[in-house]
């Protein structure tokens, strides 16, 4: 979708891309445009970084591994070894970049922040950063944050760009690409920018990522006539974010003096539940199946996350389409596809092999 803006406003576009699987489990999609370039190629491979940067005046580095298994390391090469080698080649090489835009994510705040609903707090009522629920209360049901130094529960609170508390492989390694981005930027004069993206929706989002999102999920659920697995109790915020207004952000970066070496929350500015968002996706197919809620959780899961974007605001950036926009446009864009595969029960049983997917003790199925 960036590379079709950028084309639209005369923009010369070169992709590098490794075409991973299972996310283009059917090699190239056919939806990228002949005008711009493509090189097969890895982010790990410095190499393919010196082949995709000749030339080139400026970078949108969107690439990225997602995923909830426990493959720790692979993270960690492809998004932290990936990033140091862009600035690494464009060092080496002179190249004078006039922006580099780093997709980070709103994960590297982990549970974001809270406020204690008891103002006699002895640890303060405001600004509370929970660490990761643990497994013990989740198997329990117990799915709330609770004040670690009084009674009262927390809160959550819209979460601004001032503090960080990333606590899973994904959050970890894409808070590594901001601190190498910002460090060697600074020291080597790359403008640079980090776009921290909350839940990106929209057409294109692959049917094959287990990782990306109860769009994806819920769309393709009832696509296949399947009541649709909601996790805890549904009760979970989220703020989902239009992948046209992201576009709207990133070219906002590109061509913004004011947004380098800054950080930036890109969100949809409200806050929905997880069964508010079922309640859209059924709406928009029409299929007469409840989602159920069989007492499953996703360890490292967000309990509630919901991005404060004045920041970005203050740019002239104001989202403007709504996450039913986002789910009308992607069943859409699902209705025209063919020979798609039900690869919903394969991701589940695989989440459940690895124990990302687990069950309460007294599992409530609804």
């Amino acid at each position: 979708h960036t590379v079709d803006a950028l084309l639209k406003k005369g923009y010369a576009v070169r992709i590098l891309d490794s075409l991973e699987k299972p996310v283009h489990l059917k090699g190239k999609p056919g939806y990228i445009p002949e005008e711009a370039e493509f090189i097969l190629g890895d982010v790990r491979n410095k190499a393919d970084w010196e082949r995709a940067l000749d030339g080139v005046g400026a970078v949108f580095h969107l690439a990225a591994y997602q995923d909830y298994l426990p493959d720790f390391g692979k993270f960690f090469h492809v998004n932290t070894v990936g990033t140091a080698l862009l600035y690494e080649v464009a060092v080496e090489r002179n190249i004078a970049l006039a922006k580099v835009v780093i997709a980070s994510s709103q994960s590297v705040y982990g549970e974001g922040r809270y406020r204690c609903t008891n103002d006699g707090c002895p640890g303060g009522a405001d600004n509370r950063y929970p660490d990761l629920r643990s497994s013990e209360r989740l198997a329990g049901g117990d799915w709330e944050h609770a004040c670690p130094d009084c009674t009262g529960t927390l809160k959550p609170q819209p979460t601004d760009e001032s503090t960080v508390n990333p606590q899973n492989q994904y959050a970890l390694s894409k808070y590594t690409q901001e601190m190498i981005g910002f460090n060697l930027a600074k020291r080597y004069g790359i403008p640079t920018v980090a776009m921290r993206y909350s839940i990106v929706q929209g057409p294109r989002q692959s049917f094959y990522n287990a990782y990306s999102g109860a769009c994806r999920i819920f769309c393709l659920s009832y696509f296949f006539d399947k009541a649709p697995v909601i996790y805890e109790d549904g009760e979970q915020l989220r703020d989902f974010v239009n992948i046209e207004d992201v576009v709207n952000a990133n070219l906002l970066a590109l061509e913004s003096d004011e947004a380098n070496y800054r950080v930036f929350n890109v969100g949809g500015g409200q806050a929905y539940t997880v069964s508010e968002f079922a309640g859209i996706v059924k709406k928009a197919f029409a299929k007469d199946l409840d989602p159920g809620i069989p007492g499953e959780y996703r360890f490292g899961d967000t309990r509630h996350i919901v991005s404060d974007i004045k920041r970005l605001k203050g740019l002239g950036w104001e989202p403007a389409n709504s996450p039913e926009k986002s789910v009308r446009d992607y069943a859409a864009w699902l209705n025209e596809q063919v020979d798609i595969d039900d690869v919903l029960d394969y991701a589940e049983r695989k989440m459940k092999e690895m124990n990302v997917v687990r069950r309460t003790k007294e599992p409530n199925s609804l």
